[in-house]
């Protein structure tokens, strides 16, 4: 993987869940018992209903969230609160990793589909604070969700980034269509590949590959 092909990059764009953290730590189990347990209350149907909508509306809009706001109207701030309000315990600081991001030249932030307090919360107990510029919630791109190309613009237009300078690091292979389209060099962090067009780069450790760009 030749660091040259990151010459170009002045700002560096990282997923949060199952990217900035191991995805053993298993985060998203509890988010999703929170999440159906959340689509139980607020549409009064059965367990097993609630999970199948939430992985109905997951796949179709991007996020749960986005489907019950889509659907039924849900008003996203309880709802964030709520899924969200997990143990971080798994998690452990990694010394590793903020160096190598501490290296890289020009700005860097994290985008993640959950909220900032969450995201927050978690580059806490991973040992990553003060090392980002900014850090983007699904709120500050208007609920608009990952994948879609309207919430990545609106970040994009917030912190001025220019995605033709801009690479992403993401778990999720959709979640880097977009970027890929606008120009960005896309990384695909997760144990397993998933080769497609749209991904450039794909690697198990993080902190690694990021240590050989600098």
């Amino acid at each position: 993987m030749p660091a040259a092909e990151f010459d170009h990059v002045t700002a560096w764009v990282f997923d949060l869940d199952n990217t900035l953290y191991p995805p053993e730590a298993r985060l998203f189990d509890q988010i999703e018992v929170r999440m159906t347990a959340y689509v139980m209350q607020s549409l009064g149907v059965a367990r097993d209903e609630a999970d199948r909508l939430r992985r109905h509306y997951w796949a179709r809009y991007g996020t749960t969230l986005a489907g019950l706001m889509s659907e039924h109207g849900v008003d996203p701030a309880p709802y964030l609160n709520e899924v969200h309000e997990i143990s971080l315990d798994a998690l452990t600081p990694d010394a590793a990793l903020r160096s190598a991001i501490t290296a890289l030249p020009g700005r860097r932030i994290v985008y993640t589909n959950g909220s900032g307090p969450y995201a927050e919360r978690v580059l806490a107990a991973r040992g990553l604070s003060g090392i980002f510029d900014a850090i983007y919630g699904v709120e500050h791109a208007g609920f608009r969700p990952k994948p879609e190309r309207s919430a990545f613009e609106a970040i994009f237009a917030r912190d001025g980034i220019n995605p033709t300078r801009a690479a992403m690091f993401e778990d999720d292979p959709r979640n880097l269509a977009e970027p890929h389209a606008m120009g960005m060099r896309t990384v695909h962090v997760a144990p397993e590949p998933a080769p497609a067009p749209h991904i450039h780069h794909h690697t198990r450790d993080l902190a690694r590959f990021l240590g050989c760009l600098t």
